[in-house]
């Protein structure tokens, strides 16, 4: 089984630093110790009301993912402005993600089904630009081949519920892990690469780690929260040994 990606989601440290309306915490800072403390790539979403990464944010993170020779992930909302960005910055990755205004966190994966006609024309634009498109979506079998349809070369599950339940001690997640692990075969059946994330904290990660067909978790918020406590360093290199530990062991 092949060493599966971590890449640092950074938004939150834009999100202290705007916070204050300051100039630090710098993300772009936590994105060269992401890298230094093992992260494969950095990802950043920007979102349409600029809420945490800033305009200025892509354009270093873009530089400095480039001379490293690390992939910067842009996450973006389906509209002009961001596919504008996008084709401006040439990302390796762009993941398409759902955006409402008024939500805390994305709530939800992308409908890509009920989408399908609006997010299958960006999706060719971005790839024939050279961006590796994924598709940010729930574990559900309508999305996975609704992605595969579209064209996206890649789908990244939503693995909120799932990470949510298993800290309330629900009884359903059990199932909400089945049907992550019945997503990721479908989609690899379809010849999507698999990534995953959203919620996934030291406890949860192993479960969805040890999923075989799962090459990347993208990890953001619980990696800027313990890192207030331990340093980023530290915080990126127990997640990357807990992603190592269950794959050894599903490989055994």
């Amino acid at each position: 089984m092949s060493k599966l990606r971590l890449g640092v989601n950074i938004d939150h440290v834009a999100t202290v630093r705007n916070a204050r309306g300051e100039s630090y915490p710098d993300p772009v800072r936590a994105a060269e110790m992401a890298l230094a403390a093992g992260a494969d790539g950095i990802t950043a979403h920007l979102r349409e009301d600029r809420r945490h990464i800033s305009d200025a944010d892509i354009d270093a993170l873009a530089v400095i993912t480039r001379r490293r020779g690390r992939p910067l992930n842009l996450e973006m909302a389906v509209t002009p402005e961001m596919e504008t960005i996008a084709l401006a910055h040439l990302p390796h990755a762009a993941c398409l993600v759902p955006e409402r205004r008024e939500e805390v966190t994305t709530e939800g994966g992308l409908d890509v089904a009920k989408g399908h006609n609006t997010i299958a024309p960006v999706v060719g634009r971005l790839s024939q630009a050279g961006i590796r498109v994924s598709c940010f979506i729930d574990p559900d079998p309508a999305q996975v081949a609704a992605a595969a349809s579209a064209g996206a070369a890649v789908v990244e599950l939503h693995t909120g519920a799932y990470c949510e339940a298993v800290r309330a001690r629900s009884s359903e997640a059990p199932q909400l892990l089945e049907a992550l692990k019945g997503a990721a075969r479908q989609a690899a059946s379809l010849g999507l690469e698999v990534h995953a994330g959203h919620g996934i904290d030291y406890e949860t990660v192993k479960p969805v780690a040890a999923i075989p067909e799962v090459v990347e978790l993208n990890i953001g918020h619980f990696l800027i929260g313990e890192a207030i406590f331990i340093g980023l360093g530290p915080a990126i290199q127990r997640m990357r040994a807990l992603m190592d530990e269950a794959r050894a062991v599903r490989a055994a």
